[in-house]
């Protein structure tokens, strides 16, 4: 029984993957679960682990190929066994599937007579919003595949050739990684189709203060790692998405889905660039257990040993830039999302209370929204409860 190795995807619109490393060579012994090679997307550098016992053989592929999705990159064969023949999935398996798929009969991808030329979904979308002709593309995918890459070169060509020549302001470039790169089309592609309005409230942030020190301390003796006020509203907001399923659902194919989990992605920052690592079922799982969780995700991220199902499957996001001393921000939806929260510093100012000024420690949060799934009414309910939750933590964690 031979056990396919493909290049995996993590999003609907991921179209290729960048081989780092193999952590196998051709010829070893593998277990199941273990981490066999090492993969570059447009979120992060991610470890994929070995979907069976065996020998790794007929590897297709070496470090820095960039591969399509769901192509076969080798195979897990028992000892003595030979590799099946080359073949070509029609599709990359979804990181959730419980079970790797067996290698069934081979699917060989061919052009039908007369066709136009091979293209993604994504890059015919990204053709006719540029108004780039098709035909006139040389594709730089497996068998001239034509890419999202290729259409939008193509339409940058377009642009220049039709505008003066920029004056150039400085010699000194510096050329983005792959996830840098990949990660400014996605925010871009975000902020120019997805309809943002945003929300704002200020709210005092004194007893999450409290909470932080009584709850620190316990889970600090117990488990031995330090509290923080993203892992404290990591169990708040999830615990509030529950009661309003439309901030946690996400627009796709133009309908509305409402998500059965509540995962809370993370957003951290990470050398090339920024990357949501995903807490899942933040709702049931105790403050405790998120902190450990954040923690491991943390260093796993800053030495790029990401697991695809580290990053997969947010249906909610929380970006937290008070530790870099930011008063207040407006964050992109990670689409198809239907918000992000962005978190600013707890800082001292003077607020009316009770008639007479007071200093307070007041926190800043503002709600980025998709108007296509969340309308302003549910917008305010929603950031009004957590702003509640914040002003009252230990009630929302009993």
């Amino acid at each position: 029984m031979a056990f396919s190795v493909v290049m995996p995807a993590l999003e609907m619109a991921q179209e290729t993957g960048k081989l780092v490393a193999w952590r196998k060579a051709e010829g070893q012994s593998v277990t199941k679960g273990e981490p066999l090679l090492e993969i570059e997307t447009d979120k992060a550098v991610l470890e994929v682990e070995s979907p069976a016992d065996g020998v790794l053989a007929s590897v297709k592929a070496q470090a820095g190929d960039v591969v399509p999705v769901g192509n076969i990159i080798a195979w897990i064969v028992r000892p003595g066994e030979a590799a099946p023949s080359e073949v070509v999935l029609s599709s990359a398996p979804r990181l959730d599937d419980a079970e790797p798929t067996r290698a069934a009969a081979p699917v060989i991808a061919k052009s039908a007579p007369g066709a136009g030329p091979q293209i993604s979904p994504k890059a015919r979308r990204l053709a006719k919003e540029h108004e780039v002709d098709i035909a006139s593309l040389q594709g730089s995918g497996a068998g001239g595949e034509i890419l999202a890459s290729d259409v939008l070169a193509a339409a940058e060509s377009k642009n220049s050739s039709s505008s003066p020549a920029p004056v150039p302001l400085s010699k000194d470039v510096e050329t983005p990684s792959s996830i840098g790169r990949l990660m400014a089309e996605r925010t871009t592609q975000s902020w120019t189709t997805v309809p943002h309005f945003f929300v704002v409230r200020e709210v005092d942030a004194g007893a999450l203060n409290e909470a932080r020190e009584r709850m620190g301390s316990a889970i600090r003796q117990a488990r031995e790692i330090k509290l923080t006020h993203t892992d404290l509203l990591v169990a708040l907001v999830a615990r509030v998405l529950l009661k309003h399923p439309r901030m946690n659902a996400s627009w796709q194919d133009g309908v509305i889905h409402l998500n059965q989990e509540v995962n809370v992605g993370v957003a951290m920052a990470v050398d090339d660039g920024v990357v949501a690592t995903v807490i899942h079922n933040a709702e049931q799982i105790e403050l405790g257990e998120i902190a450990v969780q954040r923690r491991d995700l943390t260093e796993r991220a800053r030495a790029s040993r990401l697991r695809p199902s580290d990053i997969a499957g947010a249906t909610f996001t929380i970006s937290n830039l008070g530790m870099y001393q930011v008063d207040a921000f407006s964050a992109i939806i990670s689409s198809p999302q239907a918000a992000i929260l962005a978190v600013g510093s707890i800082t001292d100012r003077v607020v009316p209370i009770g008639g007479r000024a007071a200093i307070r420690p007041m926190m800043t949060l503002t709600l980025s929204c998709d108007h296509r799934v969340v309308d302003g009414a549910r917008a305010a309910v929603f950031l009004n409860e957590v702003a509640e939750s914040v002003r009252e933590p230990e009630k929302w964690l009993r």
